[in-house]
């Protein structure tokens, strides 16, 4: 059975032969599956399915055909009652599809997939994470949020079922939260091994529910000793050895673009929820809408490929599947994905080529390659690239965006585009602006003024205007493990909570103080060339607005400097902005009514990996097309760039900055930012919690007073970098997130948000989160003393390395939970 199906070659002999890897099991497997090999510091290598629709091109029938059947398989087992309660669970971005074709085999149930993309105002149902995964974390974004919350049959579909782990997993976090009797898992192959085969019995004990599995095919894989080193091997040597999936940069790709005319309000997908009744709406619009497609076609093209996007794949299989059935042409269907996976060009191989292609949809774990397999070399006449409208970008149209790859590799490309479906209640978040909808000015009127200190912060009142309300008496506080095992888990935002205040023990208070006294120099320096940049380029009266509460102390002194240099006396204001959900949009909106926003400058203290660079300029983005209110500029002005994410920076040296050191007692004494429903709600300011009792404790004057005494004995120095830096070529490289992604990689976290690079995002994994080991830059020396006193009282080992682009970088604990120690948060020490 290895070496021909049906007197071809089999697509899993190239590695079968190299690592001796065998699959055992039903005779359809080798039909179902073939194998390939990627960099996966967990499994070398990767079951390829033939059937599936991602990687190997496919006929649509035959894709949708496997989970319309499987569908029908799982209502035949619940009954048409129960088929009518259920809900259908597909898993984010592989299964996406198949999850909605066993939907609409099922018939009667309604569908949501898991979705690794965040939307503003949509509140988060749940989530997981996916261990083996390049990509893991995955969000359960239902528009109604009772969707999960029925006590009928919850069908989980994934392509394969091999450990287990993460079908059991997402099981357990949700029957926590929405407990049920039942629970059906479909895959098109079920692969787990002898040991994994019993776990699924005692789970569903220890659950007390019934938990059944409807499988296409089942088998297992036979992995020899050592397989894993001599996988990674083997990939490196052939990536080493051959240019792989180059990009084909060129002119901007000429693709001719055709309007689907899509139904109103039916969703693009199961991100949000897709019901019996959306189905046959767009049962009913599917044949107007592969007409125009059609048309753009070539008279004589013999062989077409549709092409889906990431977790779009079931929009893209349908229209496929229409085209399928009314052209007289070889259709197949297939789409882009995350995965990187290597290529080899042989007949007896997986993936027989790869286009490469930067990501185009703005994704939250920031900007990355994207591919495109055994679309190469694989003779179509033309490929209808089929994405949603939040990914028709000008990335995507790019010299080296997908449409020029495709073109390079196909004579005709057409771009069909499937707009974004949003919930309606989101809609004040999105980019979009209904007729009607009052403009930012329009509302400022509702919104309070600022909040000042001592009122609300030890600082001066002058100092800094809070965009911000006070929730100083909520408990917000929750122990750093619960915190941890919660936002892991999927079950809270990171957001929602406050991690309890960091008391400085009295040697750590030390270490602050000389710390501040060896680099206030250094800082006053950086503050000064910072914001001569400013105003030298973006406004001579800028407006500095902070991002809370990191960028506050360093708005609140780059004002000082122009007040002491320039005798100006700036505006400075202090907002929120949270991963995953965007800057404060009340705040702008009062922003835009009292200043220009052409004058405005964000400021933040720090980058790492510049994920709330990235952050703002999307915020921005969608704030613009939401309210008609432009001008903000996203970029942002920074006293260190490490991460080389910004243009506008003090220095791009990763070196201790002392108000990284602590929390709220070197800022203010407030806390970092909250955003939570029950508490904020659509037209307030973000929270956050101002700590009176702390006064004792506090140096935040302090630590301005000491660097403002600098000021003076830095501006020669000053005015001489500046001079360079306006000359210079300042574009971002991004070289610190590529170093994130490797270093996610060469550790087994698969999870860019788990790794912390620079000394303030070290040092915060340290005071605020489950730490899991701290990467040192060899002979950092003393700008360290203070990680490594915080790692010594926390028992977190510190590994010295010599290739780090950062001082030092902070490792979250993987797949936390309480008591855990390994990597795969499973480990526990006795």
């Amino acid at each position: 059975m290895q070496g021909t199906v049906n007197n071809v070659v089999w697509s899993g002999t190239w590695v079968a032969q190299r690592l001796g890897v065998e699959l055992e099991g039903d005779e359809k497997l080798h039909d179902l599956l073939g194998l390939a090999l990627r960099r996966n510091p967990k499994r070398a290598h990767l079951l390829v399915s033939n059937v599936l629709g991602k990687h190997v091109p496919q006929s649509p029938a035959v894709v949708y055909g496997q989970g319309f059947e499987l569908g029908e398989r799982v209502r035949e087992l619940l009954g048409a009652d129960e088929a009518g309660r259920a809900v259908v669970l597909g898993y984010a971005e592989t299964a996406t599809g198949l999850g909605h074709s066993v939907a609409d085999g099922v018939g009667l149930a309604s569908y949501l997939h898991s979705t690794r993309r965040s939307v503003p105002g949509v509140a988060q149902a749940g989530g997981f994470e996916e261990s083996h995964s390049h990509a893991t974390s995955h969000l359960l974004l239902p528009e109604d949020p009772t969707l999960l919350a029925g006590d009928g049959p919850l069908v989980l579909v994934d392509d394969e079922f091999s450990t287990g782990n993460t079908v059991l997993n997402t099981i357990r976090a949700l029957h926590g939260r929405y407990p049920r009797e039942r629970y059906v898992i479909v895959a098109l192959v079920d692969m787990r091994s002898t040991a994994d085969q019993g776990r699924l019995d005692e789970f569903a004990r220890e659950i007390d529910a019934r938990v059944d599995l409807v499988t296409a095919a089942s088998g297992t894989v036979r992995l020899p000793e050592g397989v894993l080193q001599k996988g990674q091997e083997l990939v490196a040597a052939y990536e080493s050895a051959q240019q792989q999936g180059v990009r084909a940069a060129g002119a901007a790709a000429a693709a001719t673009r055709v309007e689907l005319h899509w139904p109103q309000d039916v969703p693009d997908g199961g991100r949000h929820g897709f019901t019996p009744a959306h189905r046959e709406r767009l049962e009913h619009a599917l044949p107007a809408m592969a007409e125009p497609i059609a048309a753009a076609l070539p008279g004589d093209a013999r062989r077409v490929l549709v092409l889906g996007f990431e977790e779009l794949m079931y929009a893209p299989l349908r229209l496929a599947g229409e085209l399928e059935r009314t052209l007289e042409a070889d259709v197949r269907y297939s789409t882009t994905t995350r995965s990187p996976v290597l290529a080899v060009d042989d007949p007896g191989y997986a993936i027989r080529s790869r286009i490469v292609f930067p990501a185009h949809d703005a994704p939250d774990d920031g900007p990355g390659e994207r591919y495109a397999y055994n679309v190469a070399g694989a003779g179509f006449d033309a490929v209808v690239a089929v994405v949603d409208s939040a990914a028709d970008t000008p990335e995507l149209h790019a010299p080296d965006g997908l449409l020029a790859q495709l073109a390079a590799h196909a004579p005709h490309v057409v771009l069909a585009v499937v707009p974004s479906y949003v919930p309606s209640y989101a809609a004040a978040y999105v980019p979009s602006r209904a007729p009607g909808r009052p403009r930012a000015t329009e509302r400022h009127s509702m919104l309070p003024e600022p909040l000042r200190g001592p009122a609300f912060s030890s600082y001066a009142p002058d100092e800094v205007g809070w965009l911000l309300q006070d929730l100083s008496d909520a408990p917000l506080e929750a122990p750093t493990e619960e915190r941890e095992e919660a936002i892991q888990s999927g079950g809270a935002h990171y957001a929602e909570s406050l991690p309890v205040e960091y008391q400085p023990s009295p040697a750590y208070q030390e270490l602050f103080h000389a710390a501040l006294e060896a680099s206030a120099t250094r800082i006053a320096q950086a503050v000064g060339v910072v914001t001569e940049t400013v105003l030298a380029e973006r406004s001579p009266r800028p407006v500095l607005v902070s991002l809370a509460r990191a960028g506050t102390p360093v708005g609140v002194l780059m004002r000082r400097w122009a007040q002491h240099r320039h005798g100006l006396d700036l505006h400075h204001y202090a907002v929120s902005i949270v991963r995953g959900r965007g800057i404060d949009a009340n705040a702008l909106r009062w922003l835009a009514a009292h200043h220009d926003p052409a004058d405005v400058v964000f400021v933040d203290g720090w980058t790492g990996k510049g994920a709330i660079t990235r952050e703002l300029a999307q915020a921005l983005v969608e704030f613009e097309k939401a309210e008609g209110v432009s001008g903000f500029d996203p970029e942002i002005a920074v006293l260190a760039d490490p991460g080389s994410c910004v243009r506008t920076y003090g220095t791009r040296e990763d070196f201790l900055i002392p108000s990284a050191c602590l929390n709220s007692t070197v800022s203010g004494l407030i806390s970092r930012t909250v955003l939570r429903a029950d508490l904020v709600g659509a037209d307030d300011y973000h929270g956050a919690k101002f700590y009176r009792e702390l006064a004792d404790a506090d140096v935040s004057g302090a630590f301005l007073d000491v660097v403002a005494a600098r000021f003076d004995e830095v501006a020669d120095a000053v005015e001489s970098q500046v001079k360079e830096l306006l000359s210079a070529d300042r574009a971002p490289t991004w070289e610190g997130w590529a170093a994130v992604e490797r270093i996610s990689e060469e550790y087994g976290i698969h999870d860019v948000n788990l790794v912390k690079p620079g000394v303030g995002e070290t040092t915060r994994v340290l005071l605020r989160r489950v730490p899991w080991k701290i990467l040192a830059h060899s002979g950092a020396g003393a700008d360290l003393d203070h990680v490594r006193l915080l790692a010594e009282q926390r028992g977190v080992p510190v590994e010295e390395v010599s290739e780090l682009p950062y001082s030092c970088v902070g490792l979250i604990h993987p797949k936390y939970t309480r008591g855990a120690t390994g990597a795969d948060g499973k480990a526990v020490s006795n």
